[in-house]
């Protein structure tokens, strides 16, 4: 807004004024006193106004009357409080609309109904605060409230309700009481990683300076484990030039007796013999059978220091010597299912394999040894007298009191549980472990396969069910609906633990020690899963040939 100078007198609107005069030379000395040095004064620096032909003044561009700026902010304030009372009456209108249809819609008294509909009002529950240890809270929150292991043993993975690391040790936890034996069962659907699991647990037990034994592999898949391990695989089958007697003595004890020695090595024989001659037939021996089977083994054994399974077959079919209540004749008869049962090893489709001196050895310091029986594709009936002979032709190592700790693992046990010769065997060992300090690891893809030994009520499924009631830990994978609810009554399961197996992600198990209960998420480095890959043929993994554990 431009004003005049106040030297100048005030010109009011629509008066008319004194046109200004002309301006003063510029010489030494300005206008109001000032000296040429002086700063030129506003009127000096404004253009004169323009003046009309009524002598009447206008302003310039921008130019406003005095205090038409402080009228426009009233006025705004004027609108703003307006609106802001228009507002609140139209809120307040609101509010007391939605206040009176509350009071008109029926409610609940906080305190209830009175009258005869007195007590049937719904009031919020109030449970008071229990307090209990994590013992018995753990009947509710199996998993949260579970504390652990320890930190002893071998770093299985991470407790995927905890995050916290997850060890096992069944000898130290059987040295601690927490467990009552160390065998081991694991079971879950094909490809969710029980067979890396179990190979994991092998490859840290020799870490931990445990010796692993792989009594029959049909598969192949832990000749790898074995070679990065520094252990030996033993391929057998038709092709081979590898030969295994299931007679040899096996490596004797220190300091052990000859005669106590050689009783026992008779014993384990004849055992060999029954079982083997009782898989072929799919019966069992009678007695007259097996008194003509322990002959031609006496037989045998005069014969050779380290008999053979052909010498046993010729003296079972052809018998030379008499015996207590038998003729050679009788002998002759007695023995001539069980010759020809026993043939099948010597010169039927397992020739080649037992019917001979041994070509490989058993040597029992070395930290993993393996039987690779991926060249017999035959039945499961063929599959389970190759191991039968080579958990035999293991035994004497195993029941070594000096042998140290070891764990046997029985993988594609299914296989074997239909043999009931077998099956007595892997009980003995069972029962044995604690003496002999072994833990039996058994991997199956369904607990119904127990169930499914035998008739109902036969010695084999009790035999069977036996196996895993002398197991004190039990590892289950992912499985179906059914099958969990399966697994749940025979293992006496809680409903929170069933829940638990169809949701199970891969790699993940729920870990049963004993009365304990955990979630345990398996973990691996690249290194060990180089080697533990079982589905190299479904990805097209490439491996190298000999793969070292990272």
């Amino acid at each position: 807004m431009f004003r005049r100078p106040k030297r100048t007198p005030a010109v009011k609107w629509g008066q008319p004024s004194l046109s200004p005069g002309p301006r003063p030379a510029k010489t030494g000395v300005l206008p109001h006193g000032r000296g040429s040095g002086a700063a030129p004064s506003l009127s000096q620096r404004l253009p004169a106004l323009p003046v009309s032909r009524d002598e009447r003044v206008y302003g310039v561009a921008g130019w406003a009357p005095v205090g038409a700026a402080r009228k426009r902010a009233v006025q705004a304030r004027r609108v703003e409080a307006e609106h802001r009372r228009r507002s609140m009456a139209a809120r307040r209108a609101e509010f007391e609309t939605q206040r009176h249809e509350n009071r008109q819609r029926p409610f609940l008294p906080a305190g209830g109904e009175t009258g005869p509909a007195a007590g049937r009002s719904y009031r919020r529950l109030r449970v008071p605060a229990h307090r209990a240890t994590s013992e018995v809270l753990s009947g509710a929150y199996p998993f949260l409230a579970e504390e652990g292991l320890g930190a002893a043993g071998m770093l299985i993975g991470q407790d995927a309700w905890s995050g916290a690391a997850f060890c096992f040790d069944p000898w130290e936890l059987y040295r601690q009481g927490v467990l009552t034996n160390p065998n081991i069962s694991l079971a879950g659907q094909i490809g969710r990683g029980k067979s890396t699991l179990a190979k994991s647990l092998a490859a840290r037990c020799v870490a931990f300076g445990k010796r692993v034994y792989v009594p029959g592999d049909p598969k192949g898949e832990w000749t790898l484990v074995a070679h990065a391990l520094g252990g030996a695989a033993i391929q057998l089958g038709v092709g081979t030039t590898n030969r295994l007697n299931p007679l040899d003595e096996g490596l004797r004890p220190a300091g052990a007796d000859n005669t106590a020695w050689r009783a026992q090595v008779a014993a384990r024989r004849a055992g060999l013999l029954a079982a083997l001659a009782e898989s072929t037939l799919a019966r069992q021996l009678g007695p007259t059978e097996r008194s003509a089977l322990d002959a031609a083994l006496d037989d045998a054994q005069t014969r050779a220091e380290v008999p053979i399974l052909p010498m046993v077959v010729d003296a079972l079919l052809d018998p030379r010597h008499p015996t207590v209540g038998s003729n050679i004749e009788q002998l002759r008869a007695d023995g001539r299912d069980a010759g020809h049962a026993l043939t099948r090893l010597v010169r039927g489709d397992l020739g080649g394999l037992f019917d001979g001196p041994s070509t490989v050895t058993f040597d029992p310091a070395a930290p993993m040894l393996t039987l690779d029986l991926s060249a017999i594709s035959a039945s499961d009936t063929l599959i389970g007298l190759v191991m039968t002979c080579a958990s035999t032709w293991m035994e004497a190592a195993l029941a070594d009191p000096d042998g140290g700790q070891r764990l046997v693992v029985y993988d594609e046990a299914w296989r074997l549980l239909a043999q009931p010769a077998l099956l007595a065997r892997m009980q003995a060992q069972w029962k044995l472990s604690r003496a002999w300090g072994l833990a039996n690891l058994m991997v199956v893809h369904r607990l119904s396969d127990l169930d499914a030994v035998g008739d109902a009520g036969s010695q084999s499924r009790g035999l069977a069910q036996g196996l895993l009631g002398d197991t004190a830990t039990r590892i289950l994978y992912n499985e179906p609906y059914d099958e969990a609810q399966a697994a749940g009554r025979l293992l006496g399961l809680t409903t929170v633990e069933i829940a638990q197996l169809p949701e199970l992600a891969k790699g993940e198990g729920l870990w049963r020690v004993n009365e304990r209960a955990f979630v345990v998420r398996h973990l691996c480095t690249p290194g060990e899963l180089a080697i533990f890959d079982t589905d190299a043929r479904m990805t097209d993994y490439c491996r190298s040939t000999e793969p070292t554990v990272a």
